[in-house]
């Protein structure tokens, strides 16, 4: 055989085997920057957005509802408008006009003065006279229509309940009252021993389930806390009751902290959004890469 046949050289050298079909072409993993720019995940990308828009303007809108830019001026509460000015039968006190001052005229319901216990009194723990005043649709309203009264407070509870059988006697049929109007504190359950009929809070839904005559009634949710000066004077007279302390109410600020609070939770919420776009994504790019890793390193078949 000559030494330049080159079936020789094959035989010695390092070359490549004859057999040659085992050999694998390189396969290279996609990048994540490459995985994001696929038409999917750039689909996915689109929705994060839309979700983060709907996030930020609601943190927008409660921004918008954070911070009152036109506060009521110190001591606005303490002037006395027509209740037709402040609140209408069937709708919440805004939070502005809470211990608002007004004036209203009616007249008491006879069978309606109850007894609401657990009252406060300059730091004395008591009871409250209430009636149901009935106000005539001169007011602005419509008829028939009825106003929760607190009209006058004693520590003790035979004193309160002699006073409202009195009143119920000697209830003339039209008073002019001035009071600071109050929100509605709520119904609540007696206390464990205590009657069925015992009422602890100011609530006007609680006393309406009381009241007499109430078919077609309209009723105002906040309550007065009547002036214990001129007409009520009177009404408290030989009662035993004492004028209820109300105070003006505090000044508040006029930032709403809670609804700032709302519009950074809104705001992570959409920060989120975007993070879950690039978790998902992320997790699908390290599924692929891996998966061809395993597949690389798979044993080759003897074909």
């Amino acid at each position: 055989m000559s030494v330049d046949d080159p079936s020789a050289g094959s035989a010695t050298s390092g070359g490549p085997s004859p057999r040659g079909g085992g050999e694998r072409a390189e396969v290279f993993p996609p990048t994540l920057r490459e995985v994001m720019l696929r038409p999917w995940w750039i689909g996915m990308l689109a929705f994060a957005l839309l979700v983060a828009g709907v996030f930020a303007w609601l943190g927008q809108w409660q921004l918008s509802r954070a911070v009152d830019t036109s506060p009521p001026p110190p001591g606005a509460t303490e002037n006395v408008r027509p209740i037709a000015d402040v609140a209408a039968p069937g709708e919440n006190l805004p939070e502005p006009l809470v211990g608002q001052r007004v004036s209203v005229s009616g007249s008491f319901v006879a069978e309606d003065f109850l007894v609401v216990s657990s009252r406060f009194n300059d730091g004395e723990k008591g009871y409250w006279v209430t009636g149901q005043l009935r106000v005539p649709s001169t007011e602005g309203v419509p008829d028939p229509t009825s106003l929760a009264v607190a009209i006058g407070w004693t520590a003790d509870r035979e004193v309160a309940d002699a006073a409202a059988s009195r009143l119920a006697r000697a209830t003339d049929e039209g008073i002019a009252l001035t009071g600071r109007l109050i929100s509605d504190e709520g119904p609540a359950v007696p206390s464990r021993g205590a009657p069925a009929t015992e009422m602890t809070r100011m609530s006007p839904a609680g006393l309406l389930g009381r009241w007499h005559d109430v078919a077609e009634l309209n009723v105002y949710r906040p309550y007065l806390v009547a002036d214990g000066v001129d007409a009520v004077a009177g009404l408290l007279k030989d009662t035993g009751l004492a004028a209820i302390d109300s105070p003006p109410p505090s000044e508040g600020s006029n930032v709403n902290w809670l609804n700032i609070f709302y519009a950074v939770e809104w705001a992570i919420f959409a920060g989120f959004a975007f993070y879950m776009w690039y978790r998902l994504a992320k997790d699908a790019w390290q599924k692929e890469v891996e998966a061809l890793e395993e597949a690389a390193e798979a044993p080759r078949g003897d074909g």
